[in-house]
C-alpha cells in the first residue's frame, strides 16, 4: 500500500516509556482529523502494585492538542512486559480497542494459568473488534491493513498504515534483532515466516518497533526500513536459513528470564487492559500462580 493523492501519508507521534522500553503511537491523517493509538501504556509499580496514568496521558493530551478524533486503540499483542492503558483511554477519548482474532488462543492458554473467575470469557468479547488477517479497516482518510506476524505469540498483528508498519514484538531495531518466542504457543518457525513476510515489503517502508532495548552507546530508537532489515538484523538479515534462525532463536529463549512484568501484564491486557473484577471486599486483586511460568 503505497500513499496517493486520496489516500495521504500517515503522520506519527512516537511516546517512548523507558522504565518498559515500550514506544507507543498516535497515527493519523491531519490535524482536526482522526487517529489510532498503538501499545499504550499503563504504568505500574511492581513493588507496590500501584497504577497510573502518566504515560497514557501524553497520548490524550497530544490527541486534544491536534484535535483528533480516536477511532482505533490498537494492540499488536498481548503484552508480556506492559500493562495496556487502552481500557483507561477509550474512556478518555472514545474508539474502538482491537486486536488480532487469535487472541482467544491465548485467553484460553491464561485462563487456566491464573484460574480466572469463571465470568471470564475466553471468546475476545473483552475487545471491540477482533481483526482477521489482512483485514483492511480506515483510519480516517488513511487505508490499514492488519497483517497476521504470529511467532511471539500466536496472535501477534502488524498494522500496515500507507508506508508505515506497526510491527509489535516481531523486530526490533537490526542491532537487536527478533523477539522471544518461548512463551506459551510462541514458535520460532512462526516467527521466521513473519519476519519474512514484512521484509517483502518494499524496501523504503518504514517499520515501527514496540521496544527498544538499546547497546550501550546508542540512545534508544525505534524506526527502520525493510532494507536496513534486511541489510543488518543481527538475527534475519538476508541471507539467515528459517533453521539457523530457529537454532539460534531457541540456544537463546532458554537463557531469558521471565519479563519482569508478565504476571500482571498478561491478566490485564487479556482483558483489553481492564482490570480483574473487584472481590466481595471492593479491591481489585492481580494473581501470582507459584511455580507455574
Amino acid at each position: 500500500m503505497t500513499a496517493t493523492a486520496a489516500t495521504p501519508a500517515p503522520q506519527v507521534q512516537a511516546f517512548f516509556d523507558p522504565a518498559t522500553w515500550t514506544v507507543s503511537y498516535v497515527v493519523f491523517d491531519h490535524a482536526g482529523g482522526h487517529c489510532a493509538l498503538v501499545d499504550s501504556v499503563l504504568d505500574y509499580d511492581a513493588k507496590s502494585g500501584r497504577t497510573s496514568t502518566r504515560s497514557a496521558d501524553a497520548l490524550v493530551a497530544f490527541v486534544k492538542d491536534k484535535a483528533l478524533t480516536v477511532q482505533w486503540i490498537l494492540e499488536t499483542h498481548a503484552h508480556a512486559d506492559h500493562l495496556s492503558a487502552a481500557h483507561y483511554l477509550r474512556k478518555q477519548l472514545g474508539g474502538q480497542i482491537a486486536i488480532g482474532a487469535a487472541i482467544t488462543d491465548v485467553q484460553n492458554v491464561f485462563k487456566a494459568v491464573f484460574h480466572l473467575e469463571p465470568e471470564f470469557h475466553p471468546d475476545g468479547r473483552q475487545f471491540d473488534h477482533l481483526f482477521q488477517p489482512d483485514e483492511v479497516f480506515a483510519i480516517g482518510d488513511l487505508r490499514a491493513q492488519a497483517l497476521s506476524v504470529p511467532g511471539h505469540t500466536p496472535a501477534c498483528m502488524a498494522y500496515q498504515v500507507g508506508n508505515a508498519v506497526f510491527v509489535g514484538d516481531t523486530l526490533f531495531m537490526p542491532d537487536v534483532g527478533t523477539a522471544r518466542c518461548d512463551f506459551p504457543g510462541g514458535n520460532a518457525h512462526d516467527l521466521f515466516q513473519s519476519v519474512r513476510k514484512l521484509l517483502a515489503l518494499p524496501g523504503d517502508t518504514r517499520l515501527y518497533m514496540c521496544h527498544d532495548y538499546p547497546p550501550e552507546g546508542r540512545d534508544a530508537a525505534w524506526v527502520s526500513t525493510v532494507a536496513q532489515q534486511r541489510a543488518s538484523n543481527i538475527h534475519v538479515h538476508d541471507g539467515v536459513s528459517e533453521d539457523a534462525f530457529v537454532a539460534m532463536r531457541s540456544q537463546r529463549d532458554a537463557g531469558l528470564a521471565m519479563p519482569t512484568q508478565i504476571l500482571p501484564s498478561v491478566q490485564v491486557n487479556i482483558r483489553a487492559g481492564a482490570m480483574p473484577p473487584a472481590e466481595s471486599d471492593g479491591r481489585v486483586y492481580l494473581k501470582v500462580p507459584v511455580n507455574v511460568l
